[in-house]
């Protein structure tokens, strides 16, 4: 894709960023506890304003354990929570269909966002979440360079990874509108749900800090009564 194309469409996107941001902690080692004010009622839903937005989930829709992390590509407690923990949740409670596993984005920076326009560009949640496993995988490689056009090369070279093409790349990442929805959906969840510092998790309406595996799963047994 052109260079040229490419800083233009992160130019767009910084505008769009510029409609304001909440203030989050990206550093997170608090204990396994419900953060304070939490209350335990459902995740929240977007307005129909937004519903053009799609929660991208995996596991079993009809479950009686929803868990719904949020985290930002450019986060590196969420490349690890993914790179370690995700991993074995994954294969013992979502592939399960123990519990319902939603991924919803907190952009701190252009590059987060960008991540998350590519990571939508096909629409499809295996693409999705295909792309989200390379994005914290190789975080540490992508996010080396200080240069804002090698970081975006970067996540386009991980886009065309999962089959995007330069066409579909150029398009995703030239829609102005559809930024400036993921921002407000973003904001939006991310208020309603109380969410301070990356990575959180709202497990049946309670929220929660960064975990390991070990105390993910103690959580998620005592919700389904194990």
């Amino acid at each position: 894709m052109n260079s040229r194309v490419l800083l233009l469409a992160v130019g767009v996107l910084v505008l769009a960023l510029g409609i304001g941001f909440m203030v989050y902690e990206q550093d997170n080692s608090a204990p396994v506890t419900p953060i304070p004010g939490s209350t335990e009622t459902p995740p929240s839903v977007v307005n129909p304003a937004e519903a053009k937005v799609k929660d991208m989930a995996l596991g079993n829709p009809m479950s009686q354990v929803q868990v719904v992390e949020y985290a930002s590509f450019t986060c590196p407690h969420c490349a690890s929570f993914h790179n370690n923990a995700f991993k074995p949740l994954k294969e013992n409670y979502i592939d399960t269909g123990k519990i319902r596993f939603v991924f919803r984005e907190v952009y701190f920076d252009q590059f987060g966002l960008v991540a998350s326009m590519i990571g939508r560009c096909s629409g499809d949640s295996e693409d999705y979440f295909n792309f989200v496993d390379k994005v914290f995988g190789q975080q540490q490689q992508w996010m080396a360079s200080r240069d804002g056009n090698t970081i975006l090369n970067e996540l386009v070279t991980l886009g065309k990874s999962v089959g995007l093409s330069d066409e579909q790349l150029q398009a995703c990442l030239s829609d102005d509108a559809k930024s400036e929805r993921l921002i407000n959906w973003y904001q939006q969840n991310a208020k309603a749900d109380g969410i301070r510092s990356t990575p959180s998790f709202v497990v049946n309406g309670k929220l929660m800090s960064n975990m390991s595996f070990e105390e993910f799963a103690k959580v998620l047994d005592k919700e389904l009564g194990l």
